[in-house]
């Protein structure tokens, strides 16, 4: 290894970004060079999606600017399209110019996962994602879309088909997301628009099991069931998503179709696929197979955590660590040490930590947890979701601005206003100007205003 080794960490999501501040915290200036890795120049914190889609929080406040943050540390806005760990090389595609080699010493892969889909008619071209502060933006934007377009029209099919929001998966992830933006949509409706009823909402959540929520005891999640039945959300148990025609009509396996302009997938994650790019040795689920100490198994110089790594339980022999933040955090900070313990020569620590429980939230005011085998719901849950999750948010500054966002939320009413024009910035410009272009191709037989100006008015 080199006298100054470089430490490349490929991807800041939970481990990327815990590990490279403790790195930067813990190793002596000139000790090791950190590269890191991301198509983002961000770390978003998942958890915070739903409320920040909600308007609970502001979108900015649940990302983690990665060049303020990690100032000791040599950013790379990218994406790692290959690596060849035996050569030592990282194959980079830049945001912009060439792609690129990097030589490194030691390999941090914390590339995460990405969203498990399945090869359904329609899903491609109607689904919307939730794993991104993008994919968030973009779905609170367009629920509060189809309420301005269903509150501004008498057509029947046009306000059920608006008005109807579907929503495929049962997980933490899905649910959430599900019950803030029912909770947001039905506070808009009795307060800024007149002409519409919450009745006139139909919310559809499509599960293919027999259960929702799989981290909690099955009475929570029935319970969680008759909560979001309680709403009038309509739960789909044991029921799949066959198929999204191209007028947007949803089609179960039960046999109901229904339209719907709303698609939400949020139907559980895989490990990253930049992991079969690698030579790294993988399990049967794709996953990167590691040691309790984090390192790469039979791989010298090479560490993996979090959802794409399969890391033995030793609190359940026999299993491996669940793909949650709760095992991400632990063992980003674990593979820290123990990597720095490597370069000083001194001896790694197993990974060990027994799952606490979990937290969700299920709108304002309402929540279900279950935590060392405490189980509540209701406000005190929902006070022990934000609680958990600000204290484990990167950063003072984040902390105290998510505070301070659900503080002034308190104080005044909820922001319920759609920026749609951020999907599309520049259509009002571009046909301004392609109507210009036009204009000066026209022949003109006058030196007065074009038919077209004179139909705007002098007002413009």
């Amino acid at each position: 290894m080199a006298q100054r080794p470089v430490i490349l960490i490929v991807g800041v999501g939970y481990v990327g970004l815990y590990t490279a501040l403790r790195l930067q915290r813990r190793l002596a200036r000139g000790e090791a060079d950190m590269v890191v890795v991301d198509p983002q120049p961000h770390m978003t914190y998942q958890p915070f999606l739903p409320e920040a889609a909600a308007g609970s929080v502001e979108p900015r406040h649940v990302v983690v600017p990665l060049r303020r943050t990690l100032r000791r540390c040599r950013i790379i806005t990218g994406a790692v399209t290959g690596l060849s760990h035996i050569h030592r090389r990282a194959y980079i595609a830049p945001l912009e110019g060439e792609p690129f080699e990097l030589s490194y010493d030691v390999l941090v892969m914390a590339a995460g996962s990405v969203a498990r889909t399945l090869p359904i008619p329609g899903l491609a071209e109607h689904g919307i994602g939730f794993k991104t502060i993008g994919e968030a933006i973009y779905l609170r934007n367009h629920v509060l879309a189809r309420l301005d377009a269903a509150s501004s029209t008498d057509d029947p099919p046009v306000r059920r088909r608006a008005l109807t929001f579907t929503f495929v998966g049962g997980g933490y992830a899905g649910i959430e997301a599900l019950a803030e933006l029912e909770d947001m949509a039905r506070y808009a409706i009795e307060h800024y628009h007149p002409r519409l009823s919450p009745a006139d909402m139909r919310w559809v959540l499509v599960e293919g099991t027999g259960r929702i929520l799989p981290e909690v005891d099955l009475d929570l999640a029935a319970w969680t069931v008759r909560q979001l039945q309680a709403q009038g959300i309509e739960v789909r148990l044991n029921t799949r998503l066959q198929s999204v025609s191209d007028d947007g009509v949803v089609r179960l396996s039960d046999g109901e179709q229904f339209p719907s302009e709303t698609l939400v997938w949020t139907a559980g994650t895989k490990p990253h696929p930049l992991v079969a790019q690698t030579d790294l040795p993988v399990d049967d689920r794709g996953r990167v197979r590691c040691e309790a100490t984090l390192q790469v198994a039979d791989v010298p110089d090479a560490w993996a955590a979090g959802d794409l790594a399969a890391v033995p339980d030793l609190t359940r022999p026999g299993a491996t660590t669940a793909p949650n933040a709760q095992h991400a955090v632990r063992q980003a900070k674990r593979l820290a040490d123990n990597l720095i313990a490597v370069l000083r020569d001194g001896q790694t620590v197993p990974y060990r930590h027994r799952y606490v429980g979990s937290v969700a939230s299920l709108g304002l005011h309402r929540g279900v947890a279950q935590v060392y085998g405490i189980k509540l719901t209701g406000w005190p849950a929902w006070f022990m979701h934000r609680a958990y999750h600000v204290s484990r948010m990167p950063t003072l500054d984040r902390k105290v601005r998510i505070i301070a966002d659900w503080l002034l939320a308190s104080l005044f009413r909820r922001e319920v206003i759609a920026l749609g024009q951020v999907q599309d910035p520049r259509r009002e410009f571009v046909s301004a100007a392609r109507g210009a272009d036009s204009r000066q191709e026209r022949p003109t037989t006058f030196s007065g205003p074009s038919p077209d100006d004179a139909a705007r008015g002098a007002g413009g």
